[in-house]
C-alpha cells in the first residue's frame, strides 16, 4: 500500500503535478514578512527557481506603502534557468524591464522574504507584501 502511494506521488511529480491534481507551484505563496526561518525562505526560493525554470509561471513579489506599491516579477529566460526578466512596476515610475542571472534574482527575492515587517521611516500599508508564483499569463505586463 504504502509503494503504491510513493508510486503515485512520484507519477504525478514526474507528469508535473501533486496527487490531488494540483501544480507543484501552486503551493508557493507567502505574506511578509513571514515567520518562516531563513533556512525555510531559502528552500521557498530554490524551489520557486525550479519552478521558474521548468514550468510557464513567473514570480511576483508586491511591496505596499500606502498611497504606493511596487510589482517585481521575475520569468526564466532560457530552459536551464541562469537567466531571468525582471519587470519590475513602480506606481509612480511605470514599468523597467532588465536580464538579469539566476544569482541576482535568488538574492533579490531572499532579501525581500526576509525583510522586517515594516521599514524604517516607512508606514505600513493596510494589506501584507506578498510573494507567489503564478502562471506567466496571468501575470501584469506594461
Amino acid at each position: 500500500m504504502a509503494s503504491e502511494q510513493r508510486s503515485k506521488t512520484r507519477a504525478a511529480h514526474q507528469a508535473g503535478t501533486t496527487p490531488d491534481g494540483q501544480a507543484p507551484w501552486e503551493d508557493i505563496e507567502v505574506t511578509v514578512p513571514t515567520d518562516r526561518d531563513h533556512a525555510s525562505v531559502v528552500a521557498l526560493v530554490e524551489c520557486a527557481l525550479v519552478e521558474l525554470t521548468h514550468e510557464t509561471v513567473g514570480a511576483v513579489f508586491i511591496f505596499r506603502q500606502v498611497g504606493r506599491s511596487t510589482r517585481t516579477q521575475y520569468v526564466a529566460v532560457d530552459d536551464v534557468g541562469e537567466q531571468f526578466q525582471k519587470r519590475h512596476f513602480d506606481d509612480r515610475l511605470g514599468w523597467h524591464e532588465t536580464t538579469v542571472p539566476r544569482r541576482t534574482v535568488r538574492d533579490e527575492l531572499i532579501t525581500q522574504l526576509t525583510q522586517p515587517a515594516e521599514q524604517a521611516g516607512e508606514e505600513a500599508a493596510s494589506e501584507p507584501d506578498t510573494f507567489v508564483v503564478k502562471p506567466v499569463r496571468e501575470l501584469r505586463t506594461p
